[in-house]
């Protein structure tokens, strides 16, 4: 019962992550965002296999699985650092999100919740002809929170993950090891007591 109940809660969790990463997945191809789609896009794989490993008792996918997460959490972490701009890091770098390859940023920067963008013309003259230059205002929420409540998302339900993905790795083993000692009488040969008959045979001896 511990064991189905387990193995219940990390599947529904893995399906979580796969449905909020595919939602973050989707706002950074939006964006451009391609360090973050990289990352995302193996996240998605690997919850598949630890799925995978859940629903069919593979205990080495599930353990791959988990240390998988604890990567995926320092991911997220370093995130929400570059977001904060904690330290030396700074969110208008183009070379860690995009590896400058464009000048995109967070997709939440123009469609956050209430913001209104405005171009500015004319352009300066120093300006790009494929650029354009816009005023954001309006926004009920930075977009900085937001890209940091999606990764705080991340890493709770990675760390949920976690803690069931070890749980049910030490249930199934649990299991397997129950199974191999009830089952290893079989590999002696062992046989129940047999019934045994009142009337034994007993030698005669003929006298002469």
């Amino acid at each position: 019962m511990g064991c189905c109940s387990g193995r219940c809660t990390l599947a529904f969790i893995c399906g979580m992550q796969l449905v909020s990463v595919l939602e973050r997945q989707v706002i950074d191809f939006l964006g451009y965002q391609w360090a973050p789609i990289l990352t995302n896009f193996l996240h998605i794989i690997i919850v598949i296999l630890g799925l995978f490993g859940t629903i069919q008792f593979r205990p080495r996918y599930v353990t791959g699985y988990a240390a998988w997460l604890v990567v995926w959490m320092t991911w997220n972490v370093f995130i929400i650092c570059f977001y904060l701009e904690v330290g030396d890091l700074s969110r208008d770098s183009d070379l860690v999100l995009t590896f400058n390859l464009s000048m995109h940023r967070s997709w939440w920067m123009e469609n956050g919740p209430g913001c209104r963008v405005t171009p500015i013309t004319p352009p300066p003259s120093w300006a790009p002809e494929d650029h354009r230059y816009i005023s954001i205002s309006g926004c009920l929420m930075d977009f900085q929170f937001i890209e940091v409540a999606h990764s705080s998302l991340q890493i709770l339900l990675a760390l949920m993950g976690f803690i069931y993905a070890c749980y049910v790795v030490k249930l199934i083993s649990e299991e397997e090891d129950s199974f191999d000692f009830i089952g290893g009488f079989d590999s002696y040969g062992y046989q129940g007591p047999q019934k045994t008959s009142h009337l034994q045979l007993q030698p005669m001896y003929m006298s002469k």
